[in-house]
């Protein structure tokens, strides 16, 4: 069982250096202390092999508690799991962190952030924090697309006018999820809750030139891959990079709260829009992370957005990396 009250603590840059990031930081169980809803810096750097990995905050959703949240589960019981993992339960915290690679010359952005007061209130950060971080935020060249939920594509598009913020970028997604969303049928065939956001993507996303559709296990970029995660959406996708020594993935929204999900990853969220095949993919996603030692991040992960998971009889057990 693993212990969730002891804590490490990395006091050196050194002994960081040993884990693969960059300064000082601890990794420090979920329990030990009630993690601040907003992190003190806007954006981190470290190191996956040769790899460097730039974590940048876009903001938070703080969600208000819903009992439709998780299908079948008390707010009591959402509340318990979040005090369990020493995060705030006044509401539920949803923070989202852009990551940015620098690999074989180029730029590359794992999704595209939320767009600047276009998904929520607290989530307007990513440009100043991209610009703090020294990334040209409109130079960059590629864009790997994990779904097309508001908060990871509404960032391609401007506010008001829907222009495309990077007309110039490679956009790389799984030909499945474009397909899912432009299908002119599909806007009726949505729940009333979504029609607004299926609208918005089917009258702007097909004009756009810049699109690259793949398939599930297609080499996007030299080193890094595609892997279907359906459940969540049709055509969710991670992004498995090989770092030389080390193994990364992006995952996305597999495990999109592990405050909720690594100890009960049967629940189903409201947003996944196939639950059980959600609940299939999480597993054979997590299970291959474990076995395989690979690093891994996450978009809605507490900031810097990156942790580790570890076995926990049926479920999982997930101390995330703090700064």
């Amino acid at each position: 069982m693993f212990n969730m009250t002891r804590r490490m603590v990395l006091g050196s840059a050194a002994a960081a250096a040993a884990f693969g990031i960059a300064g000082k930081l601890e990794f420090a169980p979920a329990a030990y202390a009630e993690t601040p809803v907003e992190p003190l810096v806007g954006f981190y750097k470290y190191k996956v092999g040769s790899l460097e990995v730039t974590a940048v905050y876009d903001g938070i959703w703080r969600k208000p508690h819903d009992p439709a949240f998780i299908k079948d589960v008390s707010v009591d019981d959402t509340k318990a799991a979040l005090a369990k993992a020493g995060l705030t339960t006044e509401f539920m915290p949803i923070p989202l962190t852009v990551v940015v690679l620098q690999m074989n010359g180029r730029t590359i952005m794992m999704d595209a952030g939320s767009g600047v007061g276009q998904w929520q209130a607290n989530a307007t950060h990513l440009p100043a924090n991209m610009k703090a971080a020294g990334i040209d935020y409109k130079a960059i060249d590629t864009i790997l697309i994990s779904h097309f939920h508001p908060d990871h594509v509404w960032g391609l598009m401007e506010k008001g006018t829907n222009a495309p913020v990077f007309p110039n970028a490679e956009l790389i997604v799984n030909a499945t999820e474009y397909n899912w969303w432009t299908d002119p049928s599909r806007l009726a065939k949505l729940p009333e809750g979504r029609k607004p956001a299926g609208k918005r993507i089917a009258e702007n996303f097909p004009k756009w030139k810049n699109w690259k559709l793949v398939d599930d296990g297609a080499e996007v970029v030299p080193g890094i891959r595609l892997m279907a995660a359906p459940g969540h959406t049709p055509g969710h996708s991670v992004y498995h990079v090989d770092a030389g020594s080390e193994q990364f993935l992006v995952s996305a929204d597999t495990m999109y709260v592990p405050a909720l999900l690594a100890p009960h990853p049967e629940w189903q969220g409201s947003y996944d829009q196939d639950g059980p095949m959600a609940i299939t993919t999480r597993h054979k996603i997590i299970d291959q992370v474990i076995a395989d030692n690979v690093r891994i991040c996450g978009s809605h992960f507490p900031f810097p957005g990156t942790g580790s998971f570890v076995k926990d009889g049926n479920a999982y057990a997930f101390t995330p990396t703090q700064i």
